[in-house]
């Protein structure tokens, strides 16, 4: 399973669990910011270290709120 399959299971897990399409909007950028950095790798290719420095390099250029909702999407995705 690649990060895009990924995404389209996550959105319609959090579409049965009642998430307004607001929150789906943003969760969407989230995702899309994610895969322009790191591409549409498998799963299984993506590392604790790899998601640490996309998360290091957003943090230089986020405010601290933005960062940590970038952070608790990630989080959420790969749980």
């Amino acid at each position: 399973m690649n990060l895009s399959e990924l995404w389209r299971l996550y959105e319609a897990d959090k579409r049965i669990q009642g998430f307004s399409p607001k929150t789906l909007k943003a969760y969407s950028l989230q995702h899309k910011m994610l895969m322009l950095e790191l591409g549409d790798l498998a799963i299984t290719e993506v590392t604790l270290t790899m998601l640490k420095e996309y998360l290091a390099k957003q943090a230089k250029r986020l405010k601290p709120s933005s960062l940590g909702h970038r952070i608790r999407f990630v989080r959420s995705l790969f749980r």
